[in-house]
């Protein structure tokens, strides 16, 4: 599962070859410190004014937007591109807006008792949380905020490691755990990968308390504090709704859990899997285990068959890469949204350039927070990415669609639902109901085949659910000081067998540093985002689906051509972040609280067969 990319760099770079781009005009020097074109507001005797704190946001708006578009080319330039010299240009512009947003965070305390008006004491707030990694208001912080973040990112990025005398990249071994059933070659590859990230520790820990002391500066206990407060709720509430969420779902991914477990053991004995206890991580095809369908050929039910592959309907049908991003960019246009500009065309980063390093991990970007929209993949032809890519259009379709808002709106009503928006589009991507109306499958299958499909989707978004969960937890800890940089590798792994259920495939070094194998972990990308896609991508797949009158199963429901479900997506799209998210939730739903049991109702058939399937079973993995 790819996910999408938060850069420190701006509000949103919308976070698993050659296209030649347009070239880019000179970019302008970067500003070296805070602008002063808006003066800090006049105190008087009684403080300042609801209008000079309006004055103050606006002017925020204007520079900021103007930093945040010079740094957005940088970063792809980076990513695209990734040579000293683009590394050099980004960490220079990282520090330029770091200063800035600093600057502009640190003086909204002016303003605290100031009776200003709602959109600007929403923008206040925002720009308080606006930056992931925030860097102290002291000179030299936030280029060394940007000059640790570039090291991390360009260590993952152009990670490689050696077996049996061949070199691996990230993609290279991540296609041969995703096809490979031999347990060594299995471990080879994922301690091979993890091994890159040995490096990073110490700049790991550098980077979390620069970022702690910016945070504190802001008014945060730390940084994972300050990224809890982008909710419209405490931190301590925030953390509280994410519990109860999974709380309705967990009793599933046990039964779910419980079933791969047994299959996997059948397969691979009881030297590699055992039959009870956690599940061996390098087993389950993903180099993080956080997308399990890689290995559907070993739990598939033996007793119903499917009749297609996605993978070899793409093939048979000689999609391409640039086939498969049009094909995705039609859903959107069949709902009644606009086509894609030209420049997305002429600009996007669709497949792997074979003359350079870039960063592959699958992303869609705001250039200009106006019309420069663009994705960036290594796409393949197969049914990952045929989703993947309609994953990544929904981002960029929720950024044309907020580009009128003010620049501090231009942002998804909460971070999960940009995650999401792509998400639910996904759920219909892969349908048969979908495949068949675009041509890809001749006929739609019968309810015989639902096991099998619920099989595939439970494996990608129900395995996810408590990875997507964990990834923060623990962050949470490395920035509030409960675990030291010597117990981070061991703490990474008591969660991962807390919330997932899964083991390393054997004892870890004591150098290791497996979380900086995960991308979003060296990018310092917050990751409870795709946890709330993964429950409020179903929860709008359920409020869609009632739209149109669907009365069948919800997994088979397809809105492509709905033109009533696009124009009411739309409008929710359109807010932005210029209201709370339960009124943006409540606009599209009818809902203003998330509800995990869309979840529950669309796998309800798939949880009845495996509570089946799982009978004399000791399920659960805790001893």
């Amino acid at each position: 599962m790819k996910r999408l990319l938060l850069s420190t760099v701006s509000l949103l770079l919308l976070t698993a070859c050659a296209t030649t781009s347009t070239p880019m005009d000179p970019v302008a020097e970067v500003p070296a410190e805070v602008p002063a074109d808006v003066p800090p507001p006049v105190e008087t005797a009684s403080g300042p004014t609801p209008q000079e704190a309006k004055a103050f946001v606006e002017g925020a708006e204007v520079k900021l937007a103007d930093l945040s578009e010079y740094q957005n080319h940088a970063a792809w330039a980076a990513e695209t591109y990734i040579i000293h010299d683009t590394e050099w240009v980004r960490t220079k512009s990282d520090a330029a807006m770091t200063e800035a947003m600093v600057g502009y965070a640190t003086d909204t305390a002016r303003f605290n008792g100031v009776n200003a008006d709602a959109a600007t004491r929403r923008k206040l707030d925002l720009l308080r949380v606006y930056q992931p990694l925030p860097a102290a208001n002291t000179p030299g912080a936030a280029e060394a905020v940007a000059g640790v973040s570039a090291r991390l990112q360009s260590t993952y990025s152009t990670g490689k490691f050696t077996w049996k005398g061949k070199t691996y990249n990230l993609t290279e071994a991540s296609n041969l755990m995703a096809t490979s059933r031999d347990p060594a070659t299995l471990r080879a590859m994922w301690e091979g990968w993890m091994s890159i990230a040995t490096p990073m520790r110490s700049d790991y820990a550098k980077l979390a308390q620069l970022s702690n002391d910016g945070a504190k500066g802001l008014g945060f206990d730390d940084t994972g504090a300050l990224w809890r407060s982008g909710y419209d709720m405490s931190p301590d509430a925030f953390a509280a709704e994410t519990d109860r969420l999974y709380a309705q779902v967990k009793p599933f991914y046990v039964n779910l859990h419980c079933y791969v477990r047994r299959k996997l053991n059948e397969k691979y004995g009881d030297g590699v899997q055992p039959k009870f206890g956690p599940i061996r991580a390098d087993l389950l095809g993903n180099m993080w285990a956080q997308d399990w369908t890689n290995i559907y050929d070993v739990v598939a039910p033996k007793t119903i068959k499917t009749s297609y592959s996605l993978d070899k309907l793409l093939v048979a049908k000689k999609y391409d890469a640039v086939k498969m991003v049009k094909t995705g960019e039609n859903f959107y246009t069949s709902i009644g949204l606009e086509a894609l500009p030209q420049t997305f065309w002429e600009r996007s980063q669709i497949t792997r350039p074979r003359d350079r390093e870039v960063v592959c991990h699958a992303s869609a970007w705001d250039i200009d927070n106006r019309d420069d929209i663009r994705v960036k993949m290594c796409t393949q032809v197969n049914g990952e990415d045929f989703y993947t890519v309609h994953h990544e259009l929904g981002h960029n379709y929720y950024q044309r669609a907020y580009k009128e808002q003010p620049f501090l709106f231009k942002n998804g009503a909460n971070d999960g639902f940009h995650e999401a928006i792509g998400d639910f589009i996904g759920l219909s991507s892969v349908t048969p109901t979908y495949l068949n109306q675009i041509g890809l499958l001749d006929k739609v299958p019968d309810s015989s085949e639902d096991i099998p499909f619920l099989l595939k989707m439970s494996l990608q978004k129900v395995a996810f659910l408590p990875f997507g969960l964990m990834i923060d937890r623990w962050r949470w800890e490395v920035y509030n000081g409960e675990i030291t940089e010597a117990e981070y590798n061991a703490r990474w792994w008591q969660l991962i067998g807390k919330y997932q259920g899964l083991a390393a495939p054997g004892v870890r070094p004591s150098t290791a540093f497996d979380p900086g194998a995960k991308y979003h972990i060296p990018a310092g990308v917050p990751y409870t985002r795709y946890f709330l896609a993964d429950i409020l991508q179903f929860q709008f797949q359920r409020a869609a689906c009632d739209e149109i009158g669907w009365k069948g199963p919800l997994h088979r429901c397809s809105i492509y051509g709905e033109r009533a479900v696009g124009a009411k997506l739309n409008a929710m799209l359109e807010m932005g972040q210029s209201k709370p998210w339960p009124e943006a939730l409540e606009a599209f739903t009818g809902q203003r609280e998330m509800d995990a049991t869309a979840i529950i109702e669309y796998f309800k058939p798939l949880d009845a067969w495996l509570t089946e399937q799982n009978k004399g079973e000791k399920c659960g993995w805790e001893t």
